[in-house]
C-alpha cells in the first residue's frame, strides 16, 4: 500500500479528525451530466494487494452499474503524473475521478478546486472539499477477526505480524490482531517486525523467517505483497492476509482482511447520479457495516467452532461493538481508554502505543 510514506508528512497532516474544512457545510453536491467514473491507480492492477483490490472493485462496478470505467495504473504520487492522468479523463468526459493513494491528496485538492463540477474520491487520502471525499476503512475490525483465527490456531501461543511502518493505521491493526487472538486464547503473545516498506518482498521474507525462528506458528501481515503467506506455507505454519484474499497465493492463509471498495463506491456513484453526493469534512472512515472492508474466512484448518466464534464477533461488530473500548491500557501499564469510554477516531489515527503482549521492533 502506498499511503503514509513519510512519517513527517503524516505528522503534519494529522488525523481525519483534524483535517481541513472543519467548518464546511454539509450541502449536497451535484456533478454535471450522467456519472462517468474513472480510476487512477498508484500501482499495477495485478500487484496482489492494495491496487488490485481497487481494480477488482472497479470491475465489479462495471458489471453492477452497467458502465465502462476506464483506468490508468502505475501513476506515482507526484503532481506531474497525477494531474495529466486526471485531466485526460476529464477531457474525455469523466466527472468522477477515483484515486488510490495518500500521496494524491494535495493534487486532488487542487484539481477539485479547479474542476468544481467533477467529484473526486480518494481511498487513503486526507483532503476533503465540497466535491472531494477521502476515504479509508476501519481495518482494526477485520484484523481483530483474523486475529481470532490466529489465536485459535496457534499451538505455541506465539503469533507473528509483518508490518510496514509504525503509523497509527498500522499500529491499530497490530493491537487489534492480538486483542482478537486473546479473545479465544488469553495466553497468546505477538511479535511484530516492521519492514519500513509497504511492498518489499525481500524484506517481508526476511521478517517472516525471523519470526518463524522465534517460534511463531501463525503470521499475520499489514504489507502489500503475499510474501509472508508464501513463506508461512514453505515452513508449514499458518498465516492471515491483508488487502485481498491471499489464499490464492498460499495454502497457509486461513483468513484475510479484505477491502470491499465496491460496496462503498456503488452507492456513492448512485448518489452522484441522483444529484445527492454528500461531502464529508473529515473524510469517510468506514466500518465493516459501511462497506469499508470484511474478512475472507475461513481456511480448512479452522474448526467449525472457531469459525462460529469469528462470525459471531463479526455480527457483533456490525451491530456496533467497539474494539478499542475501555478499560484498556498499553504494554507499559498506562491507561489509554477509561472504563465506559471508546478510543476516539483522532486517537486511533495517532496511535503510537501497543497493548500488553506485543513485542517487536
Amino acid at each position: 500500500m502506498t499511503i503514509f510514506r513519510s512519517v513527517l508528512k503524516l505528522a503534519a497532516v494529522g488525523t481525519f479528525a483534524t483535517m481541513q474544512l472543519a467548518g464546511m457545510a454539509q450541502a449536497e453536491f451535484a456533478a454535471v451530466g450522467n456519472p462517468k467514473p474513472a480510476v487512477i491507480l498508484f500501482g499495477p492492477s495485478n500487484d496482489g494487494g492494495w491496487s488490485q483490490a481497487i481494480d477488482e472493485a472497479r470491475q465489479k462496478l462495471e458489471d453492477e452499474l452497467d458502465m465502462r470505467i476506464p483506468q490508468a495504473e502505475e501513476i506515482p504520487e507526484s503532481a506531474t503524473a497525477i494531474r495529466p492522468a486526471a485531466e485526460l479523463f476529464i477531457e474525455r468526459g469523466s466527472n468522477i475521478i477515483i484515486g488510490s493513494a495518500f500521496g494524491y491528496s494535495d493534487t486532488f485538492k487542487e484539481l477539485a478546486e479547479q474542476y468544481p463540477e467533477t467529484v473526486f474520491i480518494n481511498p487513503a487520502g486526507t483532503t476533503n472539499g465540497p466535491n472531494l471525499k477521502s476515504v479509508y476503512g476501519r481495518t482494526y475490525e477485520t484484523q481483530y477477526l483474523c486475529g481470532m483465527v490466529a489465536g485459535g490456531l496457534t499451538k505455541s501461543n506465539k503469533i507473528g505480524f509483518v508490518a510496514a511502518n509504525p503509523f497509527g493505521l498500522v499500529n491499530w491493526t497490530v493491537n487489534a490482531y492480538l486483542m482478537g487472538a486473546r479473545q479465544v486464547n488469553p495466553d497468546a503473545e505477538l511479535s511484530v517486525v516492521f519492514t519500513g516498506a509497504w511492498g518489499d518482498p525481500v524484506k517481508e521474507r526476511a521478517a517472516t523467517e525471523a519470526l518463524i525462528e522465534q517460534g511463531v506458528d501463525v503470521v499475520g501481515q499489514h504489507v502489500d505483497t503475499p510474501t509472508p503467506q508464501i513463506v508461512a506455507a514453505e515452513h508449514g505454519i499458518y498465516g492471515t492476509g491483508h488487502h485481498r484474499d491471499l489464499s490464492e497465493f498460499s495454502a497457509a492463509t486461513q483468513c484475510s482482511s479484505v477491502w470491499t471498495w465496491d460496496r462503498f463506491l456503488k452507492p456513492e456513484i448512485e448518489k452522484i447520479a441522483a444529484g445527492a453526493f454528500e461531502p464529508a469534512p473529515y473524510g469517510a472512515f468506514l466500518s465493516i457495516a459501511e462497506g469499508g472492508g470484511d474478512i475472507a474466512c475461513c481456511g480448512d484448518a479452522v474448526s467449525e467452532e472457531l469459525k462460529a466464534k469469528v462470525m459471531a464477533e463479526r455480527d457483533a461488530i456490525i451491530a456496533g461493538k467497539q474494539i478499542f473500548a475501555g478499560p484498556l491500557s498499553d504494554r507499559d501499564g498506562t491507561l489509554r481508554v477509561a472504563e465506559g469510554e471508546v478510543l476516539s477516531d483522532g486517537d486511533l489515527w495517532g496511535m503510537d502505543w501497543f497493548v500488553d503482549g506485543v513485542t517487536g521492533q
